[in-house]
C-alpha cells in the first residue's frame, strides 16, 4: 500500500456498531474476537500447549485480548509491530453489596471507575453490562441495554449555590442510581434480577462485574454528519481501529511475507493504572511474545533479538482544541477533528514519544497517504499519560503514543471528527506492513 487509503467511512459507520455492541471491556473484547475471527483467527488458551503454526492467533483473559499474526516461514527472532489499547473506560460500577436505598427509593450502591466526568452521568438513562462468574467455573455476558437506571440531579430550587458556584458532586452521597420505588432494602435482589434476565438460576452466581452504561446509541452528529458523539471512544475507538488493522493485515494479499509479525494488545484497567492481570502493567504481552518465540523453536537470544526490534504504536485518544476553552491548550498546539490522527508528545515521558518514534508514525501516515497532527499540553497544566510508557519500560520496545483528538474525554457521550477513525485505522495498517 503506498499513499492510498484502504478505510472510508463504512469504518467509522461500523466503529457505531462497535460501540452499541461493547459496553464493558468484556464486551468489547469479544467483539473485537468476532471480527478478527473472520479474518481466519483463532482461539488458543493460555493453558494449552502452544504450537509452531503460522497464521492469526488470539488469547483472551477478562477484558483484555492479544491477537498476533505469524506468517509463512516467521524466523524465531523475527521482530513483532505491535498496536496497543485499552479497553476500559470511567464509570459506575456496582459494589459487592449493591442493594440499598431510602425514603421509598430502591437504589444500586455503585463506586466510581477511573476519573469519569460525573456530571455527564446525570439524569441519563442507564442500563447494566459486564459480566457474572458461575458457580461451575464459566462466565456468562451480560448487557441489560435499556433505561433500568438513573442518577437524579438535585432541582435548583433546591440549591441556588450552583448558578455562582457551579455544580459540586460528593462521589459517595450523590452518584447511587435509583432503579425503583420500596421502602425495603431486599439483600441479592439486583443480582437475582440480573441473573433472571439471563435465563440464569440466581443460586449459580457466586460472583459479578457489573457497570452502568448509556443507553443513548452512538450517532453521526452535525449539519453535515462531519462529527460523530458517542460513549466510551476513550479507548475503543482505538481498540476498533487496532482489530481492524491487524485483520486487514492478516489478509492482505503477501500477508505471508511480512518482515514483521503484527500484534494487537488492547488491555484493561489504564484509567485506574494499569496494575492487574489483565493490565499494561502486568506480564500478559511479554508473555505472549516469549511463548510465540519459544513456540517456534527460538531460544532467549531469539526472543531478546525479537524484543530489539519491535515497535509499538500505543494508541488512546487525545485532546482536540476546544473551542470554548481554547487557552488551556498549548498555543502552538491545537488539534483538530477531521485533521488526521495525532502524534503525543511529553518530554517527562508521560508519553513515550521520541524523536525516532516520531519519524516511524512519520512514514505510515505517508505510507497511508493521511496527514497527521502533534499533541503536547499547556506547560501550565498537568500531562495525562496511557499505556505507551508502561509498554516501553516494561517490555524495552520502542513505543510511540498516538491516537484520535475527542472532545469531552472522560464523559458519558464523547465527540470527535467522522474521518479520523478510519485515518487513524490507514495509519496503524501501514505501520503493521512495514
Amino acid at each position: 500500500m503506498s499513499n492510498r487509503a484502504r478505510f472510508d467511512r463504512g469504518h467509522t459507520d461500523d466503529l457505531l456498531t462497535f460501540l452499541a455492541a461493547s459496553p464493558s471491556p468484556y464486551h468489547a473484547v469479544a467483539s473485537a474476537a468476532e471480527r478478527l475471527e473472520k479474518a481466519g483467527f483463532r482461539h488458543v488458551g493460555e493453558t494449552d500447549a502452544w504450537d509452531a503454526s503460522a497464521g492469526g492467533k488470539y488469547v483472551l483473559r477478562g477484558g483484555a485480548i492479544i491477537a498476533w499474526y505469524v506468517p509463512e516461514g516467521a524466523a524465531p527472532h523475527t521482530p513483532y509491530r505491535v498496536i496497543g489499547a485499552h479497553t476500559d473506560s470511567p464509570n459506575l460500577r456496582v459494589k459487592p453489596q449493591p442493594d440499598s436505598g431510602g425514603h421509598g427509593w430502591r437504589q444500586v450502591a455503585v463506586e466510581i471507575y477511573g476519573g469519569p466526568l460525573l456530571n455527564s452521568w446525570l439524569d441519563r438513562d442507564l442500563g447494566l453490562a459486564g459480566r457474572l462468574s458461575l458457580r461451575d467455573g464459566t462466565s456468562r455476558l451480560v448487557n441489560i441495554d435499556r433505561a433500568l437506571l438513573r442518577v437524579p440531579q438535585l432541582a435548583i430550587h433546591m440549591d441556588r449555590s450552583v448558578v455562582s458556584d457551579g455544580l459540586k458532586l460528593d462521589k459517595q452521597k450523590h452518584m447511587q442510581p435509583i432503579w425503583g420505588l420500596g421502602d425495603d432494602v431486599r439483600e441479592g435482589d439486583l443480582i437475582r434480577f440480573v441473573a433472571e434476565e439471563c435465563d440464569l438460576d440466581p443460586a449459580d452466581v457466586t460472583g459479578w462485574d457489573l457497570m452502568t452504561h448509556s443507553i443513548e446509541p452512538p450517532a453521526y452528529l452535525g449539519r453535515d454528519r462531519e462529527l460523530l458523539a458517542g460513549p466510551r471512544m476513550d479507548n475503543l475507538l482505538s481498540v476498533h481501529a487496532c482489530t481492524a488493522a491487524l485483520a486487514a493485515a492478516a489478509t492482505a494479499p503477501g500477508a505471508d511475507a511480512l518482515p514483521y509479525i503484527p500484534v494487537l494488545a488492547a488491555f484493561d484497567h489504564e484509567e485506574n493504572g494499569s496494575q492487574s492481570d489483565t493490565g499494561a502493567d502486568g506480564p500478559l504481552l511479554g508473555t505472549v511474545l516469549e511463548r510465540s518465540v519459544f513456540a517456534r523453536g527460538g531460544t532467549y537470544e531469539d526472543k531478546a533479538r525479537a524484543f530489539a526490534g519491535t515497535v509499538c504504536l500505543s494508541s488512546d485518544t487525545g485532546h482536540a482544541v476546544h473551542p470554548n476553552y481554547a487557552e488551556r491548550h498549548d498555543p502552538t498546539h491545537h488539534p483538530r477533528a477531521n485533521r488526521g490522527p495525532i502524534l503525543k508528545v511529553n518530554v517527562n515521558n508521560r508519553y513515550a514519544t521520541d524523536g525516532g518514534g516520531r519519524a516511524v508514525f512519520a512514514a505510515a501516515c505517508e505510507k497511508a497517504g493521511v496527514p497527521f497532527q502533534a499533541f503536547v499540553s499547556n506547560n501550565a497544566m498537568p500531562c495525562g499519560t496511557t499505556i505507551g510508557p508502561i509498554t516501553a519500560a516494561r517490555h524495552g520496545i520502542k513505543t510511540v503514543d498516538v491516537g484520535v483528538a475527542i472532545l469531552s474525554m472522560h464523559s458519558a457521550r464523547e465527540l470527535c471528527g467522522a474521518d479520523d477513525p478510519h485515518m487513524l485505522a490507514d495509519a496503524l495498517l501501514a505501520f503493521l506492513e512495514g
